[in-house]
């Protein structure tokens, strides 16, 4: 007998704000460990606990959710770009997926899903940054077609690092 697993996209809602942290703490490891100085890491990782995910989800921030059966298999951030300097209408804040959702097409099928979004909601053009380090990121947006429009930094205790931003037109 064969079993069917059902995979969804849908809004977060606030009951779903612990798994949120879960899925953040163990993608953000995954992603950043030896990139991130450990304390650093830490405390990114700490501030953004099942409270902080709570009030987002509450003060309505778009949080689109890959559930896969019971299990949340990753999220995504997204809505109105915050870099006045580019001239993207959206922005993709943050997409992950738990290292064990990763390389199936799942990360393919949230963008698409947080991209669909915001182009009803007007915003046709959008934009992600991504760490230079983060390989696994850099090549995931540049297989979804996203093109390096521009390089900033950010310092993450003793550390600067790059970053990419990778851009889709309308």
């Amino acid at each position: 007998m064969s079993s069917t697993t059902l995979i969804e996209i849908r809004r977060a809602k606030p009951s779903d704000a612990e798994s949120v942290a879960t899925v953040h703490d163990e993608a953000w490891r995954a992603a950043y460990q030896g990139i991130i100085p450990g304390t650093e890491l830490e405390k990114l990782i700490t501030r953004r606990g099942p409270d902080w995910w709570d009030s987002a989800i509450r003060k309505g921030s778009r949080i689109s959710l890959m559930v896969f059966g019971e299990q949340i298999a990753g999220y995504a951030n997204y809505g109105r770009n915050r870099a006045r300097s580019l001239f993207y209408d959206g922005e993709v804040y943050e997409l992950y997926l738990r290292p064990e959702y990763q390389g199936l097409g799942f990360g393919r099928r949230l963008f698409s899903s947080a991209r669909r979004d915001l182009v009803q909601s007007g915003m046709k053009s959008l934009v992600i940054w991504a760490l230079s380090e983060n390989d696994g990121a850099v090549e995931f947006y540049k297989a979804l077609g996203g093109r390096a429009v521009a390089r900033s930094s950010e310092k993450f205790g003793s550390r600067t690092l790059d970053k990419v931003a990778f851009a889709w037109s309308a």
